[in-house]
Protein backbone atom coordinates (compact mmCIF):
# COMPACT_ATOMS: atom_id res chain seq x y z
CA UNK A 1 0.00 0.00 0.00
CA UNK A 2 0.76 3.38 -0.74
CA UNK A 3 0.09 7.01 -0.08
CA UNK A 4 1.31 10.34 -0.52
CA UNK A 5 1.42 13.90 0.90
CA UNK A 6 2.66 17.03 -0.57
CA UNK A 7 3.54 20.14 0.15
CA UNK A 8 6.75 23.17 0.01
CA UNK A 9 8.10 21.53 -3.17
CA UNK A 10 8.49 18.11 -1.54
CA UNK A 11 6.43 15.13 -1.92
CA UNK A 12 6.27 12.16 0.31
CA UNK A 13 4.87 9.11 -0.48
CA UNK A 14 4.42 6.13 2.27
CA UNK A 15 4.74 2.17 1.38
CA UNK A 16 3.52 0.00 4.14
CA UNK A 17 3.10 -4.07 4.08
CA UNK A 18 4.45 -7.24 5.56
CA UNK A 19 8.49 -7.53 5.24
CA UNK A 20 10.19 -10.53 5.77
CA UNK A 21 10.20 -10.59 9.23
CA UNK A 22 7.42 -8.69 10.06
CA UNK A 23 3.85 -8.55 9.68
CA UNK A 24 3.93 -4.43 9.06
CA UNK A 25 6.54 -2.40 8.14
CA UNK A 26 6.89 1.43 6.74
CA UNK A 27 9.34 3.25 4.76
CA UNK A 28 8.72 6.90 4.04
CA UNK A 29 10.19 8.66 0.49
CA UNK A 30 10.32 12.21 -0.11
CA UNK A 31 11.22 13.75 -3.50
CA UNK A 32 13.18 16.79 -3.87
CA UNK A 33 14.41 18.70 -6.58
CA UNK A 34 18.40 19.19 -6.15
CA UNK A 35 19.49 22.58 -6.82
CA UNK A 36 23.06 24.53 -6.34
CA UNK A 37 23.36 23.90 -3.20
CA UNK A 38 21.50 20.57 -2.86
CA UNK A 39 23.15 17.73 -5.08
CA UNK A 40 20.97 14.56 -6.56
CA UNK A 41 21.33 11.70 -4.20
CA UNK A 42 19.45 8.55 -2.06
CA UNK A 43 19.52 9.82 1.47
CA UNK A 44 18.81 6.56 4.05
CA UNK A 45 17.81 7.21 7.57
CA UNK A 46 16.50 4.40 9.73
CA UNK A 47 13.99 5.65 12.49
CA UNK A 48 14.63 9.22 11.67
CA UNK A 49 18.81 8.51 12.34
CA UNK A 50 20.99 9.47 9.18
CA UNK A 51 22.30 5.98 7.93
CA UNK A 52 23.71 6.24 4.33
CA UNK A 53 24.01 8.66 1.51
CA UNK A 54 24.66 8.18 -2.06
CA UNK A 55 26.43 11.60 -2.58
CA UNK A 56 29.18 10.12 0.37
CA UNK A 57 29.53 6.86 -1.35
CA UNK A 58 32.78 6.57 -0.50
CA UNK A 59 31.61 5.73 3.28
CA UNK A 60 29.92 2.58 1.75
CA UNK A 61 32.88 0.47 3.12
CA UNK A 62 32.08 1.36 6.60
CA UNK A 63 28.68 -0.45 6.58
CA UNK A 64 28.99 -3.80 7.59
CA UNK A 65 27.04 -6.01 5.65
CA UNK A 66 25.49 -9.52 5.71
CA UNK A 67 22.88 -11.59 4.03
CA UNK A 68 19.80 -14.02 5.10
CA UNK A 69 18.12 -14.18 2.49
CA UNK A 70 18.35 -10.32 1.65
CA UNK A 71 21.16 -7.71 2.38
CA UNK A 72 21.12 -6.48 5.65
CA UNK A 73 23.60 -3.38 6.27
CA UNK A 74 25.03 -2.48 9.85
CA UNK A 75 26.08 1.02 11.15
CA UNK A 76 28.52 0.81 14.19
CA UNK A 77 27.69 4.25 15.87
CA UNK A 78 24.18 4.33 15.31
CA UNK A 79 21.60 4.57 18.10
CA UNK A 80 19.38 1.47 17.56
CA UNK A 81 19.77 -1.78 19.62
CA UNK A 82 23.38 -2.86 20.64
CA UNK A 83 24.13 0.22 19.78
CA UNK A 84 23.89 -0.12 16.18
CA UNK A 85 21.51 0.85 13.29
CA UNK A 86 19.96 -1.72 11.49
CA UNK A 87 18.82 -1.38 7.48
CA UNK A 88 17.37 -4.24 5.75
CA UNK A 89 16.05 -5.74 1.96
CA UNK A 90 16.53 -1.94 0.43
CA UNK A 91 17.06 -4.15 -3.12
CA UNK A 92 13.49 -4.01 -4.40
CA UNK A 93 13.26 0.26 -3.45
CA UNK A 94 17.08 0.71 -4.58
CA UNK A 95 16.35 0.26 -8.32
CA UNK A 96 13.43 2.60 -8.69
CA UNK A 97 15.76 5.52 -7.94
CA UNK A 98 17.89 4.70 -11.05
CA UNK A 99 14.77 6.05 -13.09
CA UNK A 100 15.37 9.90 -11.94
CA UNK A 101 19.45 9.98 -11.03
CA UNK A 102 19.16 13.96 -10.98
CA UNK A 103 16.38 14.03 -8.35
CA UNK A 104 17.32 13.99 -4.41
CA UNK A 105 15.21 11.24 -2.42
CA UNK A 106 14.92 10.92 1.75
CA UNK A 107 14.10 7.36 2.48
CA UNK A 108 13.28 6.88 5.90
CA UNK A 109 12.60 3.23 7.91
CA UNK A 110 9.96 4.08 10.19
CA UNK A 111 10.76 2.35 12.79
CA UNK A 112 14.18 1.45 13.79
CA UNK A 113 13.61 -1.43 15.80
CA UNK A 114 11.78 -3.37 12.20
CA UNK A 115 14.10 -1.60 10.18
CA UNK A 116 13.03 -3.78 7.09
CA UNK A 117 11.83 -2.22 3.73
CA UNK A 118 8.47 -3.40 2.66
CA UNK A 119 7.68 -6.29 1.03
CA UNK A 120 4.98 -5.34 -1.31
CA UNK A 121 4.42 -7.67 -3.89
CA UNK A 122 8.14 -8.76 -4.09
CA UNK A 123 9.02 -7.13 -6.82
CA UNK A 124 9.73 -3.05 -7.54
CA UNK A 125 6.80 -2.47 -9.30
CA UNK A 126 4.96 -1.24 -6.51
CA UNK A 127 6.89 1.38 -5.54
CA UNK A 128 8.07 2.63 -9.56
CA UNK A 129 4.11 2.97 -10.04
CA UNK A 130 3.67 5.27 -6.97
CA UNK A 131 6.63 7.17 -7.39
CA UNK A 132 6.38 7.99 -10.86
CA UNK A 133 3.13 9.82 -9.63
CA UNK A 134 5.20 12.33 -7.83
CA UNK A 135 8.68 12.30 -9.67
CA UNK A 136 7.19 11.96 -13.47
CA UNK A 137 8.84 10.63 -16.70
CA UNK A 138 11.53 8.48 -16.19
CA UNK A 139 14.87 10.56 -17.10
CA UNK A 140 18.20 9.54 -18.70
CA UNK A 141 20.08 6.61 -16.64
CA UNK A 142 23.36 7.57 -15.35
CA UNK A 143 26.03 5.32 -16.16
CA UNK A 144 29.48 5.16 -15.21
CA UNK A 145 32.95 3.75 -17.13
CA UNK A 146 34.62 0.61 -15.18
CA UNK A 147 37.88 -0.93 -17.29
CA UNK A 148 37.55 -3.75 -15.41
CA UNK A 149 38.15 -7.55 -15.88
CA UNK A 150 37.75 -10.09 -13.20
CA UNK A 151 36.63 -13.43 -12.60
CA UNK A 152 35.82 -15.93 -9.36
CA UNK A 153 34.14 -19.07 -8.62
CA UNK A 154 31.47 -19.02 -5.95
CA UNK A 155 31.68 -21.35 -2.94
CA UNK A 156 28.95 -22.10 -0.15
CA UNK A 157 31.90 -22.62 2.19
CA UNK A 158 36.05 -21.97 1.98
CA UNK A 159 37.43 -25.19 0.57
CA UNK A 160 34.35 -26.58 -0.86
CA UNK A 161 33.92 -27.03 -4.67
CA UNK A 162 32.44 -24.35 -6.47
CA UNK A 163 28.52 -23.88 -7.42
CA UNK A 164 28.93 -20.93 -9.39
CA UNK A 165 30.94 -18.43 -10.78
CA UNK A 166 31.28 -14.75 -11.72
CA UNK A 167 32.58 -12.97 -14.87
CA UNK A 168 32.56 -9.20 -15.35
CA UNK A 169 34.03 -7.49 -18.65
CA UNK A 170 33.78 -4.11 -19.85
CA UNK A 171 30.64 -3.01 -22.03
CA UNK A 172 28.82 -0.11 -23.51
CA UNK A 173 26.25 0.03 -21.05
CA UNK A 174 24.85 -2.12 -18.42
CA UNK A 175 24.43 -6.08 -19.61
CA UNK A 176 23.72 -9.15 -17.23
CA UNK A 177 23.53 -12.85 -18.08
CA UNK A 178 22.09 -14.73 -14.73
CA UNK A 179 21.80 -18.04 -14.81
CA UNK A 180 20.07 -19.87 -11.88
CA UNK A 181 20.68 -24.38 -12.37
CA UNK A 182 18.49 -24.73 -9.15
CA UNK A 183 14.80 -23.12 -10.92
CA UNK A 184 16.04 -24.09 -13.93
CA UNK A 185 16.01 -20.36 -15.22
CA UNK A 186 18.55 -17.93 -17.28
CA UNK A 187 17.79 -14.67 -18.21
CA UNK A 188 19.92 -11.80 -20.71
CA UNK A 189 19.27 -8.45 -19.66
CA UNK A 190 20.80 -5.52 -21.51
CA UNK A 191 19.96 -1.89 -20.12
CA UNK A 192 20.13 1.33 -22.45
CA UNK A 193 17.31 3.43 -21.23
CA UNK A 194 14.78 3.41 -18.36
CA UNK A 195 12.31 1.26 -20.81
CA UNK A 196 14.66 -1.39 -20.48
CA UNK A 197 14.34 -1.48 -16.70
CA UNK A 198 10.94 -2.39 -17.00
CA UNK A 199 10.25 -5.82 -16.94
CA UNK A 200 13.10 -6.00 -14.14
CA UNK A 201 10.87 -4.65 -11.95
CA UNK A 202 8.06 -6.65 -12.63
CA UNK A 203 9.94 -10.01 -11.67
CA UNK A 204 9.16 -10.85 -7.80
CA UNK A 205 10.87 -12.66 -5.34
CA UNK A 206 10.56 -16.47 -5.01
CA UNK A 207 11.15 -19.41 -2.74
CA UNK A 208 10.02 -23.11 -3.39
CA UNK A 209 7.88 -24.66 -1.06
CA UNK A 210 10.27 -26.84 0.29
CA UNK A 211 12.66 -23.73 1.49
CA UNK A 212 9.64 -22.15 2.56
CA UNK A 213 8.69 -24.66 4.40
CA UNK A 214 11.85 -24.90 6.03
CA UNK A 215 12.71 -21.01 6.53
CA UNK A 216 8.96 -20.94 8.72
CA UNK A 217 10.01 -23.81 10.73
CA UNK A 218 13.47 -22.37 11.48
CA UNK A 219 11.16 -19.19 13.03
CA UNK A 220 12.42 -17.34 9.48
CA UNK A 221 10.16 -15.31 7.27
CA UNK A 222 7.64 -14.33 9.73
CA UNK A 223 6.46 -11.43 8.31
CA UNK A 224 5.37 -12.70 4.55
CA UNK A 225 2.87 -14.99 2.35
CA UNK A 226 1.60 -15.54 -0.37
CA UNK A 227 0.82 -11.90 -1.70
CA UNK A 228 5.23 -11.25 -0.90
CA UNK A 229 6.51 -12.97 -4.03
CA UNK A 230 6.14 -15.88 -6.19
CA UNK A 231 5.90 -19.52 -4.27
CA UNK A 232 7.00 -22.22 -6.65
CA UNK A 233 6.08 -25.64 -6.20
CA UNK A 234 8.68 -28.63 -5.60
CA UNK A 235 10.47 -30.06 -8.21
CA UNK A 236 8.73 -28.09 -11.08
CA UNK A 237 10.09 -24.41 -12.91
CA UNK A 238 5.75 -24.15 -13.63
CA UNK A 239 6.73 -21.35 -15.90
CA UNK A 240 2.77 -20.48 -15.57
CA UNK A 241 3.10 -18.90 -12.43
CA UNK A 242 5.37 -16.12 -13.76
CA UNK A 243 4.43 -12.58 -14.30
CA UNK A 244 7.24 -11.76 -16.31
CA UNK A 245 9.53 -14.30 -18.52
CA UNK A 246 11.85 -16.31 -16.39
CA UNK A 247 10.47 -14.66 -14.13
CA UNK A 248 13.44 -16.38 -11.00
CA UNK A 249 16.71 -14.93 -12.86
CA UNK A 250 15.01 -11.33 -13.69
CA UNK A 251 14.21 -10.50 -10.09
CA UNK A 252 17.94 -12.00 -9.27
CA UNK A 253 18.84 -9.01 -11.85
CA UNK A 254 16.77 -7.12 -9.84
CA UNK A 255 18.51 -8.47 -6.51
CA UNK A 256 21.67 -7.33 -8.55
CA UNK A 257 20.93 -3.32 -9.47
CA UNK A 258 19.42 -3.01 -5.76
CA UNK A 259 22.76 -3.95 -4.60
CA UNK A 260 24.52 -1.69 -7.06
CA UNK A 261 22.14 0.99 -7.37
CA UNK A 262 22.10 1.37 -3.02
CA UNK A 263 25.66 2.46 -3.61
CA UNK A 264 24.75 5.07 -6.33
CA UNK A 265 21.44 5.44 -8.53
CA UNK A 266 24.04 4.79 -11.55
CA UNK A 267 24.93 2.16 -13.64
CA UNK A 268 28.31 0.37 -14.82
CA UNK A 269 29.15 -0.03 -18.14
CA UNK A 270 30.14 -3.46 -17.61
CA UNK A 271 28.74 -7.07 -18.67
CA UNK A 272 28.07 -9.23 -15.67
CA UNK A 273 27.90 -12.99 -16.39
CA UNK A 274 26.96 -14.88 -13.09
CA UNK A 275 26.00 -18.43 -12.20
CA UNK A 276 24.35 -19.78 -9.15
CA UNK A 277 24.49 -16.13 -7.56
CA UNK A 278 22.72 -14.55 -4.87
CA UNK A 279 23.24 -11.49 -2.43
CA UNK A 280 26.98 -12.80 -1.45
CA UNK A 281 27.97 -12.80 -4.77
CA UNK A 282 26.51 -8.87 -5.49
CA UNK A 283 28.25 -7.54 -2.70
CA UNK A 284 31.57 -9.12 -3.73
CA UNK A 285 30.10 -7.54 -7.00
CA UNK A 286 30.41 -4.16 -5.41
CA UNK A 287 33.28 -4.04 -3.24
CA UNK A 288 35.36 -4.57 -7.31
CA UNK A 289 33.25 -1.60 -8.61
CA UNK A 290 33.75 1.14 -5.68
CA UNK A 291 36.64 2.23 -7.34
CA UNK A 292 35.01 3.34 -10.26
CA UNK A 293 31.76 5.19 -8.88
CA UNK A 294 31.51 8.69 -9.97
CA UNK A 295 28.54 11.11 -9.07
CA UNK A 296 30.14 14.23 -10.11
CA UNK A 297 28.94 14.31 -14.07
CA UNK A 298 26.66 11.55 -15.26
CA UNK A 299 26.81 9.90 -18.72
CA UNK A 300 24.34 8.62 -20.77
CA UNK A 301 24.77 5.68 -23.11
CA UNK A 302 24.71 7.16 -26.45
Amino acid sequence: MGKGRAGNNTREVIFTSPSLSYRSTSVEVKLRDASVTSAPGVNWSVGGYPFYSTSAHKLYGDLLHSVSRTTIYELDDGLGSAGKLRLCSPEHLAPVFLMWPDRIFDVNLVSADEPEVPMMDGSALPFFSRLRREAGVPHELSFYDVPLRAEWDLCRRPGEAPTGCVRITPSEAFEVEYVLDSVGSSASVSIYSAEDLFSVFMARTFITEKDYREAREAGLLAGVDESCGLLLPDGSANKNLYRVDEEPARHKVLDLLGDLAFVCPSLPKVRIEILNGGHVSHHQIVRRLLPYVSLRIPSQVR
